[in-house]
């Protein structure tokens, strides 16, 4: 697998500027960012916008909210502002600063023992998109490796943290990628002539795109994954350090056998003995805590059967309840039952869109099946479950267009619509209920800001009013909206549309 610190700078800049990098939220595919990324990124003058004037505003990102946990756990997701966005990967992608970048995450690497296994990975194969690359790095390097590793360690413990996007320290961009005692150096030496670091130049532009904010970076690209790597890589380095340290000074508990394996925020330790895992994981909180991390006491359990335990409870819980052939409504029951037990699982959507592809999508009728009762059980499974917005959506529409009588579909459509008018924040679902009734009813009115963009092209879904008038003008030219994508989708969402894996 090919990931992106094995790309050259041209190539990481062709991979940073493409749409599923600059956007990894979940949008129907008339959303195209393409035309703009292109076009701001060849434009002379984005190298030189005014990050300056953004900090005084709080609108320059497009947030919109989704849930984390179908309950109260609100997640807030950005649209980063195509122009800071550009010039951010510009910035980071020039020869020598990706050098710098790139013999960094080499450093964070020295030890074998601590594995990152999230660094993104580029898709070689046409076929595959990178978002279904990765889902499949992950079940590689994560799952199948922590089973192996089942032969050869006791025990492991697994953790993550807690609210690591909203909780990253921006200055700690530039101690990750140059030491924190260079940075704090060149700060305590006023007098002498400042030195530009590249970290400081990402840490400005991530503040000038969130109102002058240092905590929390922006979540919803390839981009600001990235970034986050180059700080966990420098917590994944000073833990290195911290228990080479610790084995200086010890004689006999030294820390010896044992494995990391950290995705993102979401660390799984081996070892062969739990006395080794509880210093590993006070060595790791002491790390954490310095760069204003801390670990997720709830997600933290320790076990002594790898085997069995490194799986997944939801996917293990559906590998067991999943059977042979039987009506819409009782497989939809057992999905169901699996969202009740395991809401918001990666299981959940992956049983979703089987049953769309596998039982769904190919009906060219219903046999004995009410389409209002499966309606009522997919709308409680999304009203619970926001990231199934998006298959839920597609099912839906292949249900809807077996409906006969269209005075249910139509009290079914409002039902939907009175039922989710009852919680907060629904604009994720918005844009899914749009794709949903875009092909009967094209002015359908939605109060999300991205539905109405898709109405009326001069909605403006960013503060542009800062920006020159060479670049404002390539926001007017370039729609985010496809017109002739509108017009080729069906009114049925087709599996592909919502896919993955692409294939």
């Amino acid at each position: 697998m090919k990931t992106i610190i094995e790309l050259s700078h041209i190539e990481a800049k062709q991979y940073f500027l493409k749409q599923e990098s600059y956007c990894n939220i979940d949008l129907p595919k008339y959303f195209d960012f393409q035309p703009l990324l292109d076009a701001l990124s060849q434009n002379k003058n984005i190298s030189n916008i005014a990050l300056g004037d953004a900090k005084k505003y709080d609108d320059i990102n497009y947030k919109f909210y989704t849930n984390k946990d179908g309950k109260f756990a609100w997640r807030p997701l950005q649209l980063i502002n195509p122009s800071i966005y550009a010039n951010l990967v510009n910035k980071i992608t020039k020869e020598e600063n990706w050098k710098i970048i790139v013999n960094r995450f080499k450093k964070f690497q020295e030890n074998k023992r601590i594995v990152c296994c999230s660094i993104p990975v580029v898709s070689t194969e046409s076929k595959k998109s990178d978002k279904a690359k990765s889902i499949l790095n992950w079940w590689q390097q994560i799952e199948q490796q922590s089973l192996e590793f089942a032969l050869d360690f006791d025990c492991f413990m697994n953790t993550d943290i807690t609210d690591c996007y909203g909780s990253i320290y921006t200055h700690s961009i530039p101690w990750a990628l140059h030491g924190e005692s260079v940075i704090k150096a060149e700060f305590l030496s006023p007098s002498s002539p400042r030195k530009k670091f590249l970290g400081n130049d990402i840490d400005t532009t991530i503040q000038s795109m969130q109102y002058s904010q240092t905590n929390g970076i922006p979540q919803g690209s390839v981009l600001m994954d990235f970034i986050a790597e180059m700080i966990l890589g420098y917590a994944d380095a000073i833990l290195s350090y911290k228990i080479k340290k610790y084995n200086r000074k010890e004689t006999k508990s030294i820390i010896n056998d044992y494995q990391i394996l950290r995705y993102r925020d979401d660390y799984r330790i081996f070892a062969t003995n739990q006395e080794a895992l509880v210093k590993i994981a006070k060595l790791l909180t002491e790390t954490l805590i310095d760069l204003n991390f801390k670990l997720n006491s709830q997600k933290t359990f320790i076990s002594n059967n790898i085997v069995r335990d490194i799986i997944k409870p939801d996917k293990l819980y559906w590998n067991e309840v999943k059977q042979g052939e039987k009506t819409l409504q009782k497989h939809l029951f057992l999905i169901h039952s699996l969202a009740e037990k395991h809401p918001n699982s990666g299981s959940l959507t992956t049983a979703l869109t089987k049953f769309l592809e596998d039982k769904v999508y190919p009906l060219k009728l219903f046999k004995e099946e009410n389409s209002k009762v499966l309606v009522s059980i997919l709308v409680d499974i999304a009203f619970k479950n926001p990231r199934t917005y998006p298959v839920i959506t597609a099912i839906l529409s292949k249900i809807l267009s077996l409906e006969v009588n269209s005075n249910i579909v139509i009290e079914i459509l409002k039902s939907i619509e009175n039922k989710f008018g009852k919680i907060p924040n629904v604009g994720h679902l918005q844009v899914w209920l749009q794709r949903l009734t875009i092909k009967t009813d094209r002015n359908k009115n939605y109060t999300e800001k991205l539905c109405q963009k898709v109405l009326d092209r001069d909605t403006d879904i960013w503060n542009i009013n800062w920006l020159s008038k060479s670049i404002k003008d390539e926001f007017i030219n370039h729609s985010i909206v496809d017109e002739s994508k509108i017009e080729e989708i069906h009114q049925v969402i087709e599996p592909d549309e919502i896919k993955v894996f692409g294939y």
